[in-house]
């Protein structure tokens, strides 16, 4: 279901040029067969925190938002044109920071943010409502209606960072779901939307069967509690080993580190009040990237998912030896790769 013409040699060969371009700004000379080899150590990268404010009703939220970018502006100059600016949009259990800008010595693909700013993208997330460094004192669930209502009030904030380019819209999991909504409501401030971990109707998903079990606890608070166990078991429950489980411990000490509880309420959207989110009304261009393991949808689900969607610039595409988490999978590069194919493809020259 995935057309690759030529996306694969144009990515590299970008790649290629781009990498070879921050290590000549970082003083680095490198050997032909280190071309390829692991771009995240070349060029050093910015964080700055950003805060933006969503008005709810009466109330204003203050949303928490952090921004990865190339140090050096030499480096950034060295590819034309820029490959864009990407939004990475969290899932229900865990906020913004520990999932795309995770810090563990010796692994710099532990961050997805300083991957792909060394790619040569400004790479942005936003902690949803209930999370992280955001506002939590509203008695909300933070649900994925109320989460596509965060997306709209970052994307605003960084368009008028980044000139007005549209966004390259990344989710995993109710992430997905938070993406998926605010692209259906406001498809003019999307280039390109990428959903992992997605679910449509939830039918055929052993993860949702069981957290079923648990609906009236999840309706009957607005939060719910979150400890090291749990945050192991996201990454334990659907096939073992496909983390690294000392990855795993830092990615749990970084998520408790913000977090001894999160709200409930993508737990019930996703028990209980799916679909969400309706592809015909989607019309940008979609990648869809299922995990072979993911528990969370079945593959028939996305299957009917993507042939409802109206664009016909969108792939599916299913990644082996990868559960839930795929960014913090063994087979990360794997996912990357496609990430970036898919972020920096060429528009198409003829649509008839």
């Amino acid at each position: 279901m995935r057309s690759k013409v030529s996306s694969g040699d144009v990515g590299g060969s970008r790649r290629e040029f781009l990498v070879t371009a921050a290590a000549a700004c970082a003083g680095v000379s490198l050997r032909p067969e280190d071309v390829r080899a692991d771009a995240g150590a070349l060029a050093d990268v910015k964080g700055s925190a950003h805060w933006t404010v969503k008005r709810a009703d009466t109330d204003n939220v203050k949303l928490f938002m952090w921004r990865k970018q190339l140090a050096s502006p030499a480096a950034t100059a060295a590819r034309e044109p820029a490959p864009g600016t990407i939004l990475f949009v969290h899932g229900s259990s865990v906020s913004a920071t520990p999932v795309f800008d995770l810090q563990i010595p010796g692994k710099p693909e532990a961050s997805t943010m300083d991957w792909f700013a060394r790619l040569g993208y400004d790479t942005w997330c936003v902690d949803c409502e209930g999370y992280g460094r955001s506002d939590k004192w509203r008695p909300v669930n933070a649900d994925v209606a109320c989460g596509a209502d965060d997306l709209a009030a970052a994307s605003e904030y960084i368009l008028k960072q980044n000139g007005g380019r549209k966004l390259l819209l990344y989710g995993a999991s109710s992430g997905a779901l938070r993406a998926g909504l605010f692209a259906q409501r406001h498809p003019e401030r999307v280039d390109r939307l990428a959903l992992d971990a997605l679910v449509w109707t939830g039918d055929g998903s052993p993860t949702l069967a069981e957290r079923r079990k648990r609906l009236a606890e999840y309706r009957a608070s607005n939060r719910r509690p979150i400890d090291r166990a749990f945050v192991r078991s996201i990454f334990t429950r659907d096939h073992p080993d496909t983390s690294d489980l000392s990855v795993v411990e830092a990615f749990a000490d970084a998520v408790l580190a913000l977090d001894a509880s999160v709200p409930t309420g993508t737990y019930v959207d996703m028990s209980a009040n799916l679909p969400v989110i309706d592809p015909e009304k989607i019309v940008v261009p979609v990648l869809i990237m299922r995990g072979q393991w993911d528990g969370i949808a079945s593959f028939q689900d996305l299957a009917n998912f993507f042939a409802r969607l109206p664009n016909p610039d969108r792939q599916f595409i299913v990644m082996p030896g990868i559960a839930h988490t795929s960014t913090r999978s063994r087979n990360w590069a794997l996912v990357y790769h496609l990430l970036d194919a898919y972020f920096s493809q060429p528009a198409p020259v003829y649509v008839g």
